[in-house]
């Protein structure tokens, strides 16, 4: 198992580096601002999930992507909490939903600014992200920025409705963005 995470790991570090690469040397570069982050998750509450999350500012947008693996199938809960501090090892020290708004949580732009909704995990138990949201940027600067906080993924599917957690369930993988 162990074997089976570091090459899952590697994988997930050489397909961040790649992408990075090529929007680089296809001078795709002038579409965005310039500011990236990045995430390494690393398991917690007994789990095995990790992975990589990389965030790309693009005008007032944030492009989301990354790799992650270890989990169960199915929709799990993704969000950005408000402190960067995944030292506990449940993950409740990254605190709650990143809310700068200060509103009930809910759908990806309905919700907390770090409502990103559910991920789909396949049945090997892994999940490619890919999508752009609103409502945060790249920045430690700016209220809505989310550079210094965590990124969770949870144990279960966000019901994009219940305050303040949707019912995701407990902490599986953080990683602090920076």
């Amino acid at each position: 198992l162990t074997l089976v995470a570091a090459l899952m790991n590697l994988r997930l570090l050489v397909t961040a580096l790649a992408a990075l690469t090529t929007l680089t040397s296809c001078g795709i570069t002038g579409l965005y601002d310039g500011q990236r982050a990045s995430a390494r998750l690393q398991s917690r509450s007994g789990s095995h999930v990790t992975g990589w999350v990389i965030f790309t500012q693009v005008g007032d947008r944030v492009r989301v992507t990354g790799d992650l693996a270890g989990h169960t199938p199915g929709p799990k809960g993704f969000h950005i909490h408000e402190k960067g501090d995944c030292t506990a090892p449940d993950a409740m020290s990254a605190g709650g939903h990143f809310n700068p708004g200060n509103v009930k949580h809910g759908a990806p732009g309905e919700g907390h600014a770090g409502d990103f909704g559910n991920i789909v995990f396949d049945d090997y138990g892994s999940a490619t992200i890919n999508m752009m949201v609103s409502g945060v940027s790249v920045s430690k600067d700016k209220p809505n920025g989310i550079i210094g906080r965590a990124v969770l993924i949870h144990a279960q599917s966000d019901d994009l409705k219940t305050d303040p957690t949707g019912n995701a369930g407990c902490r599986v993988a953080c990683g602090v963005i920076d």
